[in-house]
This record gives structure tokens, sequence and C-alpha cells, in this order.
């Protein structure tokens, strides 16, 4: 799946909560997402910015869901991972030992195994929380296959099954 299909298949509640995790911790990424809005729907951000709070995630997932909205939907779950839930991320670099900076890759990491990467989908799966953290993680391994700068064949059969 490419970053732009996440949004598109997100349920509106987790979009939601994400874009709101997102204006709350990272404004400017919110505020790029704002703007790539306004534009999808020929309208001034302030329209946008001004409309309920479930209507204007609902429209900031649709854009985010257009296959034009690619790179930004890719810097959005980036930024997302990184600066508002980047527990998540760490953990699951962790458990597949790529080398990274609080979250920030290394260099281009080579795909581990595929049984270890068997491996750490479980576990990461299962170490989650509640329905919530379940649907983050979900998104984290999702985001991460997406990445252009990842190509893992393995991790995205995986993710299939």
């Amino acid at each position: 799946m490419r970053p732009h299909q996440l949004f598109a298949a997100m349920k509106p509640e987790q979009a939601r909560a994400l874009l709101d995790t997102l204006q709350e911790k990272a404004p400017l990424a919110w505020a790029q997402a704002l703007g790539l809005t306004a534009g999808a729907l020929k309208a001034r951000p302030v329209f946008v910015k001004k409309q309920p709070p479930e209507r204007r995630a609902e429209w900031m997932r649709k854009a985010l869901g257009r296959v034009a909205s690619d790179p930004i939907a890719e810097e959005l779950l980036a930024v997302y991972f990184l600066d508002c839930r980047n527990e998540l991320l760490v953990d699951w670099l962790d458990r597949i030992g790529v080398e990274h900076e609080k979250g920030s890759l290394v260099g281009e990491p080579a795909e581990p195994p595929v049984e270890k990467l068997r491996e750490a989908v479980a576990a990461f799966r299962k170490a989650a929380r509640d329905e919530a953290d379940a649907a983050d993680r979900e998104l984290l391994l999702r985001a991460f296959a997406a990445q252009s700068a990842i190509d893992w064949p393995g991790l995205e059969a995986l993710l299939k099954e």
C-alpha cells in the first residue's frame, strides 16, 4: 500500500485521533494537511479550519487519500510516528534490529530475514495495550512498509496475510 491508500482506508475515528494529535504536537504538519485539504476543496484554509472537528477530519482524510497527496501523506505519517508516537516507532525498530537515532533511520536498512520479521510483527502487535494502540501499531507497520525509502517485499507480503 502507498501512504495515500492508508489514509483512504483509515476509519474516520482513527483519522480524527491522528489529526487531533498532529494538531496538538506537530502543528506545522497539521497546517500542511489543512492547506492540502483547502486546495482539494478549492476553499480557503480558514473555511476548512472553522468546520466542526469531525467534518474537518473527514475532509482531511479524504484529501490525504488522493493519489496526488501521496508525498504529503507519507510525510504526515512520518511526523506522526516520529513526533507523536515515537515510543511505538522505537519499539518496532528495536524489535527488527534496525539502527536508528530515536526513531530516525541511520542509512538505508536492509530487510531482515522473513522469519525475524514474522516474529517481530507478531510480538509488536501482541504488545498493544488497547484498541487504539493496536490500530496505531498496525498503521505504523503499514506506514513503515509504505515509505519510499523502504523496499522490503517480505514485510509487505507479511502484512497482506
